[in-house]
């Protein structure tokens, strides 16, 4: 008798490729990929220290007042027309002399870059600028231009122009080669040679640069602003340094330090959307 054994062949479940059946996939999180937000956890995180300090009586507050007084003392400034009226115009002078820094280190960068006449006549006389601290040019510039504002103007501009000139310099000598033949080879003129390879290499170091620019032009007008000036930020803290106001001082501060931190966020977001093209951590 023989008996025959039937094998039956279970066919494979096909893959899950439903829309509710896909595998996600976590990205990442690399160190250029941070939210804009986390950028504050350091401020924030100070001003807990400082606040759990006065309050446990740490700080005298004659010398460091607790951050409730600064914003009591901001709110006051506020209401009362002081601060709105300085904050104007520390912005007005800050912005006009940051325009004229940005124009002239870019027009500079450029002579100098793409031609061995500027090259020769330009990048050292800079550098010789560079040198020489610009604070110590304030009483020469007040001998030329006067005690009023345009010599506070012109010492912002040198400020700016020196950073952005010096990095989009270094980014126009630092292009490849091989990117200068290939424009040859493909007989691009002038006009896209410099639109299609020199504004592309020359943009990350310009906007490093710009970062460098946007913060000194703040850290000039602080001192300037102390110089012979009835108004803006920088007035307003010399004022309260010989009234003894510490909290005045420190609304100066405070101030100063949030249009430095916006600037320079400002200047990153367009980095970003503009370089989006370059495959880094921060792209």
């Amino acid at each position: 008798m023989t008996t025959t054994t039937t094998t039956t062949t279970v066919p494979e479940a096909p893959p899950l490729t439903g829309p509710d059946h896909r595998v996600r996939r976590r990205r990442p999180l690399t160190p250029g990929r941070r939210l804009p937000a986390a950028r504050l956890a350091g401020p924030l995180l100070l001003v807990v220290l400082w606040a759990a300090a006065s309050a446990a009586g740490a700080l005298d507050p004659g010398a460091i007042p607790a951050p409730w007084t600064v914003v009591e003392t901001g709110a006051h400034l506020w209401t009362d027309g002081t601060l709105p009226d300085d904050i104007l115009t520390s912005l007005q002078r800050a912005a006009t002399g940051f325009v004229l820094g940005l124009v002239a280190g870019v027009v500079l960068a450029l002579a100098s870059g793409l031609t061995r006449t500027g090259e020769a006549l330009i990048d050292g006389t800079v550098n010789l600028n560079r040198a020489i601290p610009t604070l110590g040019l304030i009483p020469l510039f007040i001998l030329w231009l006067g005690i009023g504002e345009t010599f506070k103007i012109a010492i912002i501009a040198i400020v700016v122009y020196i950073p952005i000139y010096l990095n989009t310099h270094a980014a126009l000598s630092g292009i490849d080669s091989r990117f200068v033949e290939l424009a040859e080879v493909q007989g691009l003129n002038r006009l896209r040679f410099i639109r299609q390879i020199v504004v592309p290499g020359a943009l990350p170091g310009f906007f490093v640069g710009l970062r460098l620019g946007v913060t000194g032009s703040w850290l000039g007008l602080v001192v300037l602003e102390q110089i012979n000036a009835t108004s803006g930020l920088g007035y307003m803290m010399f004022q309260a340094q010989n009234y003894g106001q510490t909290d005045v001082i420190l609304v100066g501060l405070v101030v100063y330090g949030v249009f430095g931190l916006v600037s320079d966020s400002a200047v990153r977001l367009i980095e970003r959307r503009v370089l989006s093209w370059r495959r880094t951590l921060s792209s």
